[in-house]
Protein backbone atom coordinates (compact mmCIF):
# COMPACT_ATOMS: atom_id res chain seq x y z
CA UNK A 1 0.00 0.00 0.00
CA UNK A 2 1.73 3.17 -1.20
CA UNK A 3 0.00 5.83 0.87
CA UNK A 4 -1.59 6.13 4.27
CA UNK A 5 -4.61 7.81 2.68
CA UNK A 6 -5.57 4.39 1.29
CA UNK A 7 -5.88 2.88 4.79
CA UNK A 8 -9.19 2.20 6.52
CA UNK A 9 -11.09 3.93 8.00
CA UNK A 10 -10.46 6.16 5.02
CA UNK A 11 -12.24 9.17 6.53
CA UNK A 12 -9.57 9.49 9.23
CA UNK A 13 -6.54 8.49 7.19
CA UNK A 14 -7.14 10.73 4.16
CA UNK A 15 -7.66 13.74 6.44
CA UNK A 16 -4.60 12.88 8.50
CA UNK A 17 -2.59 12.55 5.30
CA UNK A 18 -3.81 16.01 4.25
CA UNK A 19 -2.65 17.40 7.62
CA UNK A 20 0.83 15.86 7.19
CA UNK A 21 1.21 17.93 4.00
CA UNK A 22 0.71 21.17 5.95
CA UNK A 23 3.64 22.34 8.15
CA UNK A 24 2.24 22.94 11.65
CA UNK A 25 4.91 23.10 14.36
CA UNK A 26 3.86 24.94 17.51
CA UNK A 27 4.16 28.68 17.03
CA UNK A 28 3.82 28.48 13.24
CA UNK A 29 0.19 27.61 12.58
CA UNK A 30 -0.92 30.14 9.96
CA UNK A 31 -0.85 27.53 7.17
CA UNK A 32 -2.87 24.90 9.02
CA UNK A 33 -5.38 27.48 10.27
CA UNK A 34 -6.07 28.56 6.70
CA UNK A 35 -6.13 24.94 5.54
CA UNK A 36 -8.83 24.07 8.07
CA UNK A 37 -10.95 27.09 7.13
CA UNK A 38 -10.62 26.28 3.42
CA UNK A 39 -11.38 22.61 4.05
CA UNK A 40 -14.61 23.53 5.85
CA UNK A 41 -15.65 26.07 3.19
CA UNK A 42 -15.24 23.48 0.42
CA UNK A 43 -17.66 21.20 2.30
CA UNK A 44 -20.11 23.95 3.30
CA UNK A 45 -19.35 23.38 6.98
CA UNK A 46 -19.77 26.33 9.33
CA UNK A 47 -16.31 27.40 10.55
CA UNK A 48 -14.56 30.41 12.04
CA UNK A 49 -11.34 31.42 13.78
CA UNK A 50 -11.65 32.97 17.24
CA UNK A 51 -9.48 35.75 18.68
CA UNK A 52 -7.00 33.21 20.06
CA UNK A 53 -6.48 31.54 16.69
CA UNK A 54 -8.52 28.42 17.49
CA UNK A 55 -10.67 27.02 14.69
CA UNK A 56 -14.27 26.06 15.48
CA UNK A 57 -16.50 24.08 13.13
CA UNK A 58 -20.15 23.12 13.59
CA UNK A 59 -22.55 20.56 12.17
CA UNK A 60 -26.26 20.18 13.02
CA UNK A 61 -27.74 17.00 14.42
CA UNK A 62 -28.86 14.12 12.27
CA UNK A 63 -32.62 14.66 11.76
CA UNK A 64 -34.47 13.13 14.70
CA UNK A 65 -31.47 13.33 17.08
CA UNK A 66 -31.70 17.01 17.96
CA UNK A 67 -32.54 15.97 21.53
CA UNK A 68 -29.04 14.62 22.20
CA UNK A 69 -26.69 16.74 24.32
CA UNK A 70 -24.49 18.95 22.12
CA UNK A 71 -20.88 17.77 22.05
CA UNK A 72 -17.51 19.40 21.39
CA UNK A 73 -14.88 17.19 19.76
CA UNK A 74 -11.58 18.74 20.77
CA UNK A 75 -8.03 18.32 19.45
CA UNK A 76 -5.00 20.51 18.90
CA UNK A 77 -3.69 21.50 15.49
CA UNK A 78 0.00 21.89 16.37
CA UNK A 79 2.67 19.18 16.54
CA UNK A 80 6.04 18.78 18.27
CA UNK A 81 8.87 19.44 15.77
CA UNK A 82 11.50 16.81 16.61
CA UNK A 83 13.80 15.17 14.08
CA UNK A 84 16.69 12.74 13.89
CA UNK A 85 20.12 14.30 14.28
CA UNK A 86 20.99 13.64 10.63
CA UNK A 87 17.66 14.87 9.26
CA UNK A 88 17.53 18.02 7.08
CA UNK A 89 13.77 18.40 7.49
CA UNK A 90 12.47 21.99 7.70
CA UNK A 91 9.35 21.97 9.90
CA UNK A 92 8.34 25.46 8.76
CA UNK A 93 8.17 24.54 5.07
CA UNK A 94 8.40 20.77 4.53
CA UNK A 95 5.54 18.25 4.71
CA UNK A 96 5.88 15.21 6.95
CA UNK A 97 6.86 12.18 4.89
CA UNK A 98 4.95 9.13 6.13
CA UNK A 99 5.27 5.44 5.43
CA UNK A 100 3.67 2.16 6.51
CA UNK A 101 5.72 -0.35 8.46
CA UNK A 102 3.62 -3.43 9.25
CA UNK A 103 0.86 -2.36 11.63
CA UNK A 104 2.34 1.11 12.15
CA UNK A 105 2.39 4.45 10.37
CA UNK A 106 5.70 6.25 10.85
CA UNK A 107 7.51 9.35 9.56
CA UNK A 108 10.88 9.51 7.86
CA UNK A 109 13.28 10.92 10.45
CA UNK A 110 10.79 13.22 12.20
CA UNK A 111 7.86 13.25 14.55
CA UNK A 112 4.74 11.96 12.81
CA UNK A 113 2.27 14.52 14.15
CA UNK A 114 -0.30 11.86 15.03
CA UNK A 115 -0.27 13.73 18.35
CA UNK A 116 -2.75 15.26 17.75
CA UNK A 117 -3.25 15.02 14.01
CA UNK A 118 -5.24 11.80 14.38
CA UNK A 119 -7.63 13.56 16.75
CA UNK A 120 -8.02 16.48 14.37
CA UNK A 121 -8.57 14.11 11.43
CA UNK A 122 -11.22 12.22 13.42
CA UNK A 123 -13.33 15.33 13.90
CA UNK A 124 -12.89 16.17 10.21
CA UNK A 125 -14.09 12.68 9.26
CA UNK A 126 -17.18 13.07 11.45
CA UNK A 127 -17.99 16.51 10.12
CA UNK A 128 -17.85 15.53 6.45
CA UNK A 129 -19.58 12.12 6.83
CA UNK A 130 -23.14 11.80 5.58
CA UNK A 131 -23.89 8.35 7.02
CA UNK A 132 -23.34 8.89 10.77
CA UNK A 133 -26.00 9.37 13.44
CA UNK A 134 -25.30 12.07 16.00
CA UNK A 135 -26.63 15.06 17.88
CA UNK A 136 -25.37 18.64 17.46
CA UNK A 137 -21.59 18.64 17.00
CA UNK A 138 -18.86 21.22 17.06
CA UNK A 139 -15.14 20.66 16.59
CA UNK A 140 -12.54 22.72 18.41
CA UNK A 141 -8.99 22.80 17.02
CA UNK A 142 -6.71 24.59 19.47
CA UNK A 143 -3.38 26.35 18.93
CA UNK A 144 -0.02 25.75 20.60
CA UNK A 145 -1.13 23.01 22.97
CA UNK A 146 2.37 21.56 22.94
CA UNK A 147 4.05 24.75 24.18
CA UNK A 148 1.85 27.19 26.10
CA UNK A 149 -1.73 25.92 25.66
CA UNK A 150 -2.34 29.41 24.31
CA UNK A 151 -5.51 28.49 22.48
CA UNK A 152 -7.45 27.14 25.43
CA UNK A 153 -5.94 29.64 27.85
CA UNK A 154 -7.44 32.40 25.72
CA UNK A 155 -10.71 30.65 24.90
CA UNK A 156 -13.74 32.86 25.44
CA UNK A 157 -16.45 31.52 27.79
CA UNK A 158 -19.12 32.20 25.17
CA UNK A 159 -17.44 30.45 22.20
CA UNK A 160 -18.37 26.81 22.68
CA UNK A 161 -21.91 25.44 22.50
CA UNK A 162 -21.12 21.86 23.52
CA UNK A 163 -22.08 20.55 26.93
CA UNK A 164 -19.98 17.37 26.63
CA UNK A 165 -16.31 17.47 25.67
CA UNK A 166 -14.72 14.56 23.82
CA UNK A 167 -10.98 15.25 23.98
CA UNK A 168 -9.29 13.24 21.19
CA UNK A 169 -5.74 13.48 22.52
CA UNK A 170 -4.99 10.20 24.28
CA UNK A 171 -2.37 7.68 23.16
CA UNK A 172 -3.69 4.23 24.11
CA UNK A 173 -6.78 2.64 22.57
CA UNK A 174 -9.04 1.18 25.24
CA UNK A 175 -8.13 3.81 27.83
CA UNK A 176 -10.76 6.32 28.90
CA UNK A 177 -9.02 9.25 30.55
CA UNK A 178 -10.90 11.14 33.23
CA UNK A 179 -8.10 13.17 34.86
CA UNK A 180 -4.63 14.55 34.17
CA UNK A 181 -1.72 16.33 35.80
CA UNK A 182 -1.14 20.06 35.85
CA UNK A 183 2.16 21.69 35.05
CA UNK A 184 4.26 24.79 34.55
CA UNK A 185 7.44 25.76 32.78
CA UNK A 186 10.48 27.30 34.43
CA UNK A 187 13.07 29.21 32.40
CA UNK A 188 16.28 30.09 34.24
CA UNK A 189 18.43 32.56 32.32
CA UNK A 190 21.38 34.89 32.66
CA UNK A 191 23.71 36.99 30.58
CA UNK A 192 27.46 36.91 31.13
CA UNK A 193 30.52 38.63 29.72
CA UNK A 194 32.53 36.20 27.61
CA UNK A 195 36.30 35.99 28.07
CA UNK A 196 39.13 34.95 25.76
CA UNK A 197 40.14 31.32 25.60
CA UNK A 198 43.74 30.34 26.35
CA UNK A 199 45.62 31.02 23.09
CA UNK A 200 47.19 27.58 22.89
CA UNK A 201 43.96 25.66 23.66
CA UNK A 202 42.00 23.70 21.06
CA UNK A 203 38.24 23.11 20.80
CA UNK A 204 36.72 19.66 21.16
CA UNK A 205 33.05 18.82 20.60
CA UNK A 206 31.41 16.20 22.79
CA UNK A 207 28.13 14.82 21.45
CA UNK A 208 25.60 12.46 22.99
CA UNK A 209 23.19 10.95 20.47
CA UNK A 210 20.99 7.94 19.89
CA UNK A 211 18.74 8.31 22.93
CA UNK A 212 15.04 7.51 22.62
CA UNK A 213 13.78 10.74 24.16
CA UNK A 214 10.03 10.71 24.57
CA UNK A 215 6.93 12.42 25.90
CA UNK A 216 7.88 14.05 29.18
CA UNK A 217 4.52 13.13 30.70
CA UNK A 218 3.54 9.76 29.30
CA UNK A 219 7.06 8.30 29.13
CA UNK A 220 8.84 10.02 32.01
CA UNK A 221 8.56 6.86 34.11
CA UNK A 222 10.28 4.54 31.61
CA UNK A 223 13.82 5.22 32.79
CA UNK A 224 14.96 6.84 29.57
CA UNK A 225 18.12 8.92 29.73
CA UNK A 226 18.11 12.71 29.56
CA UNK A 227 20.92 13.88 27.26
CA UNK A 228 21.45 17.10 29.23
CA UNK A 229 21.93 15.18 32.47
CA UNK A 230 24.35 12.71 30.89
CA UNK A 231 26.54 15.30 29.25
CA UNK A 232 26.61 17.33 32.47
CA UNK A 233 28.29 14.41 34.23
CA UNK A 234 30.93 14.19 31.54
CA UNK A 235 31.54 17.96 31.43
CA UNK A 236 31.91 18.13 35.22
CA UNK A 237 34.51 15.35 35.16
CA UNK A 238 36.34 16.90 32.22
CA UNK A 239 36.61 20.22 34.04
CA UNK A 240 38.00 18.53 37.14
CA UNK A 241 40.56 16.39 35.28
CA UNK A 242 41.61 18.61 32.35
CA UNK A 243 40.67 22.12 33.53
CA UNK A 244 38.53 22.37 30.39
CA UNK A 245 36.99 25.66 29.39
CA UNK A 246 33.28 25.71 28.50
CA UNK A 247 32.57 27.39 25.17
CA UNK A 248 29.14 26.11 24.08
CA UNK A 249 26.33 23.82 25.24
CA UNK A 250 23.24 22.86 23.24
CA UNK A 251 20.90 20.16 24.49
CA UNK A 252 17.28 19.35 23.65
CA UNK A 253 14.69 21.21 21.60
CA UNK A 254 11.39 21.16 23.53
CA UNK A 255 10.54 21.52 27.20
CA UNK A 256 7.96 18.72 26.98
CA UNK A 257 10.22 16.23 25.18
CA UNK A 258 12.87 14.23 27.01
CA UNK A 259 16.06 15.43 25.24
CA UNK A 260 17.60 12.73 23.07
CA UNK A 261 20.73 14.64 22.06
CA UNK A 262 23.17 17.19 23.45
CA UNK A 263 26.51 18.66 22.48
CA UNK A 264 29.11 20.72 24.30
CA UNK A 265 32.27 22.39 23.06
CA UNK A 266 35.17 22.37 25.51
CA UNK A 267 38.52 24.06 25.06
CA UNK A 268 41.49 22.11 26.38
CA UNK A 269 45.26 22.13 26.22
CA UNK A 270 46.60 20.05 23.34
CA UNK A 271 48.36 17.68 25.73
CA UNK A 272 44.97 16.87 27.37
CA UNK A 273 43.46 15.32 24.25
CA UNK A 274 44.34 11.78 25.24
CA UNK A 275 43.00 12.30 28.76
CA UNK A 276 39.72 13.62 27.36
CA UNK A 277 39.45 10.72 24.92
CA UNK A 278 39.96 8.25 27.77
CA UNK A 279 37.29 10.02 29.84
CA UNK A 280 34.87 9.80 26.92
CA UNK A 281 35.48 6.07 26.49
CA UNK A 282 35.09 5.46 30.23
CA UNK A 283 31.87 7.47 30.51
CA UNK A 284 30.40 5.76 27.47
CA UNK A 285 30.88 2.42 29.21
CA UNK A 286 29.28 3.78 32.37
CA UNK A 287 26.28 5.20 30.52
CA UNK A 288 25.74 2.04 28.48
CA UNK A 289 25.86 -0.10 31.59
CA UNK A 290 23.41 2.15 33.41
CA UNK A 291 21.05 2.27 30.42
CA UNK A 292 21.37 -1.34 29.28
CA UNK A 293 18.11 -2.53 27.77
CA UNK A 294 16.74 1.01 27.65
CA UNK A 295 19.12 3.11 25.56
CA UNK A 296 20.89 0.53 23.41
CA UNK A 297 21.77 3.06 20.68
CA UNK A 298 23.40 5.57 23.03
CA UNK A 299 26.63 7.09 21.68
CA UNK A 300 29.17 9.53 23.10
CA UNK A 301 31.68 10.92 20.63
CA UNK A 302 34.45 13.51 20.74
CA UNK A 303 35.98 15.33 17.81
CA UNK A 304 38.18 18.37 17.30
CA UNK A 305 36.41 21.36 15.83
CA UNK A 306 37.15 24.91 14.78
CA UNK A 307 38.49 26.92 17.71
CA UNK A 308 35.84 28.82 19.67
CA UNK A 309 37.69 31.88 20.90
CA UNK A 310 35.15 33.17 23.44
CA UNK A 311 34.32 31.10 26.53
CA UNK A 312 32.26 31.15 29.73
CA UNK A 313 34.20 32.69 32.66
CA UNK A 314 35.46 30.04 35.09
CA UNK A 315 33.27 30.95 38.08
CA UNK A 316 30.12 31.18 35.95
CA UNK A 317 31.08 27.93 34.19
CA UNK A 318 31.26 26.12 37.51
CA UNK A 319 27.98 27.61 38.74
CA UNK A 320 26.14 26.64 35.54
CA UNK A 321 27.46 23.09 35.46
CA UNK A 322 26.65 22.64 39.16
CA UNK A 323 23.10 23.93 38.62
CA UNK A 324 22.50 21.55 35.71
CA UNK A 325 23.94 18.70 37.75
CA UNK A 326 21.68 19.62 40.68
CA UNK A 327 18.50 20.11 38.67
CA UNK A 328 16.23 17.06 39.05
CA UNK A 329 14.87 15.41 35.93
CA UNK A 330 12.55 12.43 35.89
CA UNK A 331 9.97 11.09 38.32
CA UNK A 332 10.01 12.95 41.63
CA UNK A 333 7.13 11.19 43.40
CA UNK A 334 4.46 8.57 42.81
CA UNK A 335 0.90 9.02 44.05
CA UNK A 336 1.01 7.63 47.63
CA UNK A 337 -2.41 6.03 47.37
CA UNK A 338 -1.68 4.66 43.87
CA UNK A 339 2.07 3.94 43.83
CA UNK A 340 2.13 2.78 40.20
CA UNK A 341 1.04 6.21 38.92
CA UNK A 342 3.42 9.14 38.61
CA UNK A 343 2.33 12.13 40.64
CA UNK A 344 5.16 14.65 40.18
CA UNK A 345 7.96 14.89 37.63
CA UNK A 346 10.44 17.28 36.09
CA UNK A 347 11.98 17.41 32.60
CA UNK A 348 15.17 19.38 31.96
CA UNK A 349 14.19 19.78 28.34
CA UNK A 350 16.53 22.44 26.95
CA UNK A 351 19.97 23.82 27.88
CA UNK A 352 21.59 26.56 25.78
CA UNK A 353 24.89 28.18 26.77
CA UNK A 354 27.00 30.37 24.53
CA UNK A 355 27.52 33.84 23.06
CA UNK A 356 27.07 35.45 26.45
CA UNK A 357 23.69 33.87 27.26
CA UNK A 358 22.80 30.84 29.38
CA UNK A 359 19.27 29.50 29.70
CA UNK A 360 17.33 26.33 30.37
CA UNK A 361 13.72 25.26 29.88
CA UNK A 362 12.20 22.91 32.43
CA UNK A 363 8.68 21.48 32.58
CA UNK A 364 7.34 20.45 35.99
CA UNK A 365 4.20 18.31 36.16
CA UNK A 366 2.07 17.14 39.07
CA UNK A 367 -1.43 16.10 39.97
CA UNK A 368 -0.82 17.61 43.44
CA UNK A 369 -0.62 21.42 43.46
CA UNK A 370 1.45 21.59 46.65
CA UNK A 371 4.02 19.13 45.28
CA UNK A 372 4.18 21.08 42.01
CA UNK A 373 4.94 24.26 43.92
CA UNK A 374 7.49 22.54 46.16
CA UNK A 375 9.44 21.12 43.22
CA UNK A 376 9.33 24.42 41.34
CA UNK A 377 10.69 26.23 44.39
CA UNK A 378 13.51 23.69 44.68
CA UNK A 379 14.47 24.13 41.03
CA UNK A 380 14.41 27.89 41.30
CA UNK A 381 16.61 27.72 44.41
CA UNK A 382 19.20 25.65 42.54
CA UNK A 383 19.43 28.00 39.57
CA UNK A 384 19.21 31.14 41.71
CA UNK A 385 22.38 30.05 43.51
CA UNK A 386 24.03 29.98 40.08
CA UNK A 387 23.05 33.63 39.58
CA UNK A 388 20.22 32.93 37.16
CA UNK A 389 16.83 34.61 37.08
CA UNK A 390 13.89 32.18 36.88
CA UNK A 391 10.61 32.91 35.14
CA UNK A 392 7.52 30.70 35.20
CA UNK A 393 5.12 30.38 32.29
CA UNK A 394 2.39 28.25 30.73
CA UNK A 395 0.76 27.18 34.00
CA UNK A 396 -2.16 24.81 33.58
CA UNK A 397 -4.12 23.14 36.33
CA UNK A 398 -4.77 19.48 36.93
CA UNK A 399 -8.00 17.87 35.74
CA UNK A 400 -9.71 16.28 38.72
CA UNK A 401 -11.41 12.98 37.85
CA UNK A 402 -15.14 12.31 38.14
CA UNK A 403 -15.45 8.55 37.65
CA UNK A 404 -19.25 8.60 37.86
CA UNK A 405 -20.03 11.44 35.43
CA UNK A 406 -22.71 10.72 32.78
CA UNK A 407 -20.28 10.75 29.84
CA UNK A 408 -17.80 8.51 31.66
CA UNK A 409 -20.54 5.97 32.35
CA UNK A 410 -21.74 6.24 28.75
CA UNK A 411 -18.27 5.65 27.29
CA UNK A 412 -17.78 2.64 29.58
CA UNK A 413 -21.12 1.13 28.55
CA UNK A 414 -20.71 1.78 24.82
CA UNK A 415 -17.17 0.39 24.75
CA UNK A 416 -18.11 -2.73 26.71
CA UNK A 417 -21.18 -3.42 24.55
CA UNK A 418 -19.17 -2.92 21.38
CA UNK A 419 -16.06 -4.99 22.18
CA UNK A 420 -17.15 -7.34 24.94
CA UNK A 421 -14.68 -5.99 27.47
CA UNK A 422 -14.58 -2.94 29.70
CA UNK A 423 -12.22 -0.06 28.92
CA UNK A 424 -9.57 1.06 31.39
CA UNK A 425 -10.75 4.24 33.11
CA UNK A 426 -7.75 6.15 34.46
CA UNK A 427 -5.89 9.38 35.04
CA UNK A 428 -2.65 10.24 33.23
CA UNK A 429 0.49 12.21 34.06
CA UNK A 430 0.39 14.07 30.75
CA UNK A 431 -1.19 17.51 30.62
CA UNK A 432 -4.50 17.70 28.77
CA UNK A 433 -6.44 20.77 27.73
CA UNK A 434 -9.48 19.42 29.58
CA UNK A 435 -8.28 21.08 32.77
CA UNK A 436 -8.25 24.55 31.20
CA UNK A 437 -11.49 24.07 29.28
CA UNK A 438 -13.13 22.81 32.48
CA UNK A 439 -12.12 25.99 34.30
CA UNK A 440 -13.74 28.11 31.58
CA UNK A 441 -16.79 25.85 31.16
CA UNK A 442 -17.25 24.36 34.66
CA UNK A 443 -20.50 22.58 33.78
CA UNK A 444 -19.01 20.72 30.81
CA UNK A 445 -18.77 16.94 31.24
CA UNK A 446 -15.64 15.48 29.65
CA UNK A 447 -13.56 12.44 28.77
CA UNK A 448 -10.45 11.82 26.68
CA UNK A 449 -9.60 8.86 24.44
CA UNK A 450 -7.76 8.00 21.23
CA UNK A 451 -6.00 5.27 19.25
CA UNK A 452 -2.61 3.82 20.17
CA UNK A 453 0.41 6.04 19.57
CA UNK A 454 3.91 5.30 20.73
CA UNK A 455 6.90 7.59 21.39
CA UNK A 456 5.18 10.91 20.63
CA UNK A 457 7.48 13.95 20.79
CA UNK A 458 10.31 11.88 19.24
CA UNK A 459 11.39 10.91 15.72
CA UNK A 460 10.25 7.38 16.64
CA UNK A 461 6.59 8.43 16.94
CA UNK A 462 4.24 5.92 15.36
CA UNK A 463 0.51 5.26 15.12
CA UNK A 464 -0.97 1.77 15.32
CA UNK A 465 -3.18 1.10 12.29
CA UNK A 466 -5.51 -1.59 13.75
CA UNK A 467 -6.16 0.59 16.81
CA UNK A 468 -7.37 3.46 14.61
CA UNK A 469 -10.03 1.20 13.07
CA UNK A 470 -11.20 0.05 16.50
CA UNK A 471 -11.16 3.62 17.83
CA UNK A 472 -13.29 4.80 14.89
CA UNK A 473 -15.86 2.09 15.60
CA UNK A 474 -16.06 3.40 19.14
CA UNK A 475 -16.39 7.05 18.04
CA UNK A 476 -19.25 6.18 15.68
CA UNK A 477 -21.11 4.17 18.33
CA UNK A 478 -20.52 6.80 21.04
CA UNK A 479 -21.91 9.63 18.93
CA UNK A 480 -25.15 7.75 18.46
CA UNK A 481 -25.40 7.03 22.20
CA UNK A 482 -24.67 10.45 23.65
CA UNK A 483 -27.08 11.12 26.54
CA UNK A 484 -30.15 13.24 25.86
CA UNK A 485 -30.26 16.84 27.05
CA UNK A 486 -31.54 17.20 30.58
Amino acid sequence: MSSIQDLEPRGIWKNFYALTRIPRPSGHLEKVQQFLLDWAAERHIEAFKDDAGNIIMRKPATPGLEHLTPITMESHMDMVPQKAVDSTHDFINDPIETYIDGDWVKAKGTTLGSDDGIGAATAMAVLEASDLKHGPIEALYTVDEETTMYGVNHLSPDTLKGEILLNLDNETEGDIIVGSAGGEGIEPSMEYQEVESQPDFISVEIAIKGLKGGHSGLEIDLGRANANKLIARFVLDAIKKTNAELALWEGGDMWNAIPNHARAVLNIAKDQQETLATLAADWLLVFRKEQEGVEDDLSLTISTTEKVEKIVPEEIRDNLVNAIMGCPSGVARMIPSAPTITETSCNLGIVKIGNGVAKANILVRSSCDSQLEALENSIEAIFSMAGMKCERSGRYGSWSPNFSSPIVKTTERVYTDLFGQAPSVKVVHAGLECSVIGSIYPKMDMVSFGPTLRSPHTPFERCNIPSVAKYWQFVVALLENIPAKQ
